[in-house]
């Protein structure tokens, strides 16, 4: 396997490999991926940066994970989206993108609200306490963060979420790595789990508009930290 730079997104630069190799036919439905360990071995990651790899791939409905067995690839039944990533985004790709999340995940987190399972509070509930605990900040902890927020989209029980939230997760990453550069490292850190835990909290009452404030206020804080102030609409 590649080795992968450890100035990048890695978990999002291991997805992107296997995503290739799916769609070039290298790797068909029902073949299995390598096991944890040998994918940290071949990539020199923890195993950590490789679980977070898959679920990007089952989040884009490329692999089926088994308990105990591995992932494998499953047969894709419709399109699913995919953007080219890796390109080092400015202010103005920033912007662009909040336009996205902003009505995207505002929906999610209020449909979450009132469709979660009871799997997804105990998900939200460890991805936190990943947030709060990384062993490194620019790989476990935002891996932690992008899965809070996958998370969220898989609780709304619409498939499109995730395939969406999914799609724009290497960009998410950028913005999550440039605001903790422009933070000290325990701030940053203490904010961005009571913004999560806000939105968490909403989420369990089943509260979709206290939960629909929660990410707005989050997204806001968010795009500030990175020197952008968002407009609404409404």
């Amino acid at each position: 396997m590649e080795q992968i730079e450890r100035n990048t997104h890695l978990p999002t630069r291991i997805a992107k490999q296997f995503a290739q190799r799916i769609h070039d036919g290298a790797l068909k439905p029902g073949d299995k991926l390598p096991t944890e360990h040998a994918m940290a071995q071949s990539f020199g990651v923890s195993r950590t940066v490789v679980r977070e790899a898959i679920a990007q791939l089952r989040n884009e409905g490329l692999v089926e994970t088994r308990q105990g067995v591995g992932a494998f690839v499953v047969e894709r039944q419709f399109r699913h989206i995919r953007l080219e990533d890796g390109q080092r985004m400015d202010k103005h790709a920033f912007s662009d993108l909040f336009q996205l999340r902003v009505p995207l995940e505002i929906e999610a987190a209020g449909i979450a609200a009132a469709h979660h399972r009871a799997e997804h509070l105990i998900q939200l509930d460890d991805s936190l306490a990943r947030i709060a605990l990384p062993l490194d900040w620019n790989t476990e902890g935002v891996a932690a963060d992008l899965d809070f927020h996958r998370i969220i989209a898989q609780a709304t029980g619409n498939e499109y979420f995730p395939q969406f939230i999914g799609a724009i997760a290497d960009r998410v990453g950028h913005v999550i790595i440039a605001a903790r550069e422009q933070t000290m490292p325990d701030e940053i850190r203490a904010i961005t789990i009571t913004e999560h835990t806000a939105i968490r909290d909403a989420i369990r009452a089943r509260d979709p508009v206290a939960a629909r404030q929660a990410m707005r206020f989050h997204l806001t804080g968010s795009a500030q930290r990175v020197g952008l102030a968002l407009q609404f609409y409404n």
